[in-house]
């Protein structure tokens, strides 16, 4: 399948013909070929005028936390509201092999077989942020393909999982009851960036995750006063909450999708939306720019002859680290 004959699909193919063109095009995109990235580059060129009409939803929490869970629910509720989902469901990579069992679709059964729905695992292929590399153009070849809703889920690793928030409208962070919530919530990461904090299987301790709200509530209060500065105190700015819900039967699901309503509106009104997406876009630029000089520098000639040599002095502890790195970098820049 060509470019030309992905875009006409994603843009103005039936159903079948539009997931197959968008499951070849993130394809595409996620190659590291040469050829293959300029093709990538025109196909991105010519979907961009049909992007950024869908709302995007970063989910980001610890392993076992039910973000797949959380993710069918909310999906198969929207897709009731008469919406389309795509979900970008990012999994882990083995350090030690590369390899990635993509098992997150497996975990949305009546989600993955819905027509109004889209889900796409990938691997973060060493990524650092809970995401991977190619998720941003992903986002944008589902938003050309007409989906209303587009939701990135992370790996699941932790407190780092903040690359998500650099590419999303609204970040959601799921937390779960007894989980030291008191010290939990005050540890800077993802929780001082979190619009909306989201406690699942409260059904199953209710007195646990109504203590766990109380003391998350407390917490972000504190953060937005001397943190973030999208979430300070102030009428016209967004309040971070904390909600409970149970992802398994379903509980909440609607009063969480009403909070992220209020919060789009709140935000669209004020300017922060726009805002928050034009920062996004200059920071994919940048990032985009610092991976391709990382490349360049790689396969320069003069730089390739010397590192194997260098590697192998640092490694024997006959030259710093920093000065190696920097007699490379000094070639590289005469060379250039």
């Amino acid at each position: 399948m060509t470019p030309e004959q992905m875009q006409d699909g994603i843009l103005h193919g039936s159903p079948a013909v539009r997931r197959r063109s968008m499951a070849k095009a993130i394809t595409l995109l996620e190659s590291s070929r040469a050829d293959h990235r300029d093709q990538a580059d025109g196909l991105l060129t010519a979907l961009l005028p049909h992007t950024g009409k869908a709302f995007r939803l970063g989910i980001s929490g610890v392993p076992g936390v039910g973000k797949s869970t959380f993710i069918e629910a909310l999906g198969l509720y929207l897709i009731a509201q008469g919406l389309q989902v795509a979900v970008l469901a990012i999994d882990p990579s083995s350090t030690v092999s590369g390899g990635s069992i993509l098992g997150d679709k497996t975990r949305m059964e009546q989600l993955s077989v819905n027509e109004k729905a889209y889900i796409r695992p990938s691997p973060s292929s060493g990524t650092l942020g809970g995401v991977a590399e190619k998720t941003r153009e992903a986002m944008l070849v589902c938003e050309a393909a007409g989906y209303d809703v587009v939701i990135v889920e992370t790996v699941g690793v932790g407190q780092s999982e903040i690359a998500v928030h650099g590419m999303t409208d609204m970040f959601c962070v799921l937390q779960l009851p007894n989980a030291g919530d008191d010290l939990q919530a005050i540890k800077k990461g993802v929780m001082e960036l979190a619009d909306l904090v989201v406690i699942n299987k409260a059904d199953i301790d209710p007195n646990a995750a109504t203590r766990a709200q109380a003391q998350i509530t407390s917490s972000l209060r504190l953060l937005g006063m001397h943190g973030n500065p999208d979430h300070a105190t102030g009428g016209a700015l967004w309040q971070p909450r904390v909600l409970q819900i149970s992802a398994l039967l379903g509980q909440g699901v609607e009063g969480f999708w009403a909070a992220v309503g209020q919060f789009r509106q709140l935000q669209t009104a004020n300017g922060r939306l726009q805002l928050r997406r034009e920062k996004q876009a200059l920071a994919w630029m940048w990032e985009r720019i610092d991976f391709g000089l990382k490349q360049a520098f790689r396969q320069h000639p003069q730089v390739k002859a010397l590192l194997p040599g260098l590697q192998a002095e640092v490694a024997a502890g006959r030259i710093a680290a920093s000065t190696a790195a920097r007699n490379l970098l000094a070639v590289h820049a005469q060379q250039a």
